[in-house]
């Protein structure tokens, strides 16, 4: 869908490194603009982020004139840009949107950062935790044994708040260039991203005044029907039975037909809560699962990792695809997921980072490519 874009990305973890993996699984031509091995901070695992493929690397030191030199012819010719630095850094290393979009007035810029280029806490340094935290989330979760929010089990803010969100405004940008002819700079923050998905519990609260926290709200565990119970196995079953009909269904199957009327009743919810979990505990977490998901009851298994991987109807959905690593050799990693995108059964991969190949189709001649790698400008 996107084979006609081409993407720098100046980002190697978090949101933008997400966002450019699922534009080159849209087809997009991705190029990753990393740091010189002297200014490199973090280098994510070869598996990482769909193991870059379909992305090229090329490694630039942006701190000489003749590195961002580089970055400027392929700007030039080039549709979106991604970075992720600090705010304020890419203007000190003169590659901000306005110099840029002299270059290139069709660049589609866009800037993922933890809490956006303006606002008190701009400058603060986090991670997933730190926006889950700020933007009510992790308040919303779960409790660990101690009392404490429950840590979540995925990259939600770095995935749902800053990467999706840099795509889908990335794509939008993309549509509106068609008529106006002219990019746009995009200012994603992941704590936006994070409130946008609080959206239920901050307009209830806005709205009527009407706080959430967990265990207050139908989906932060207030009933008994909504939730996590343990099996025989020492597994776990989920319940999300919030429809009336999935809820009588639900009763009916383990024997609990006397707590039909009291799916919303507060009082209840205790006894409620006692009945399923000593009703779950008399079978194994598949034996529940063949009983109960076919017949209407909200029910599904709390699988582990492994157990996702090899899942019937993950491996009917082609989920795990096969990949060729030209130094890591063969294994799995999941498949291009998004939307409209083909799921390959094996994806071969070129580790190698033909700098020169890339730097000449910028326009520089063989010797300008030499003195561009020996100089430490480019590798």
């Amino acid at each position: 869908m996107l084979d006609n874009i081409t993407v720098l990305n100046l980002a190697s973890v978090g949101p933008s490194a997400r966002a450019a993996q699922w534009l080159a699984d849209y087809g997009a031509k991705v190029l990753q603009i990393g740091s010189v091995a002297s200014g490199r901070q973090i280098e994510p695992a070869f598996h990482a982020y769909g193991a870059r493929r379909g992305v090229q690397r090329l490694n630039l030191d942006l701190k000489l004139e003749s590195g961002r030199e580089v970055l400027y012819r392929l700007v030039a010719t080039s549709d979106v840009l991604l970075e992720s630095f600090r705010p304020q850094v890419v203007n000190k290393l003169g590659i901000d949107y306005t110099t840029l979009s002299n270059i290139n007035p069709r660049l589609v810029y866009c800037s993922t950062s933890g809490y956006g280029q303006s606002g008190p806490y701009a400058q603060w340094a986090g991670h997933d935790i730190n926006y889950l935290a700020l933007g009510g989330f992790l308040e919303c979760t779960g409790r660990a044994a101690d009392g404490t929010p429950a840590l979540p089990g995925a990259t939600v803010a770095d995935s749902a708040g800053g990467g999706m969100q840099a795509c889908m405004s990335i794509m939008a940008a993309l549509l509106q260039r068609g008529s106006s002819g002219r990019g746009r700079y995009l200012d994603v923050a992941v704590i936006d991203g994070v409130l946008s998905m609080m959206s239920l519990y901050v307009d209830q609260y806005l709205a009527i005044g009407e706080p959430v926290t967990t265990g207050s709200a139908l989906l932060t565990g207030r009933y008994a029907w909504y939730g996590v119970y343990p099996t025989r196995d020492h597994r776990f079953v989920a319940v999300g039975a919030i429809e009336p009909r999935f809820y009588s269904n639900l009763c009916t199957a383990l024997g609990l037909d006397g707590f039909k009327k009291d799916q919303y009743c507060d009082a209840r919810q205790p006894a409620l809560r006692d009945a399923l979990r000593d009703a779950f505990s008399q079978r194994d977490r598949d034996e529940w699962v063949a009983l109960l998901a076919h017949r209407d009851t909200c029910v599904a298994p709390v699988l582990s990792i492994a157990e996702a991987t090899v899942d019937p109807h993950l491996q009917a959905r082609r989920s795990v695809c096969e990949v060729q690593h030209a130094q890591h050799g063969v294994f799995k990693q999941l498949a291009p997921l998004w939307a409209g995108i083909p799921r390959p059964e094996r994806v071969s991969l070129d580790a190698t980072n033909d700098s020169a190949a890339i730097l000449r189709g910028a326009g520089y001649s063989e010797s300008q490519i030499v003195d561009l790698l020996e100089s430490e400008a480019a590798e």
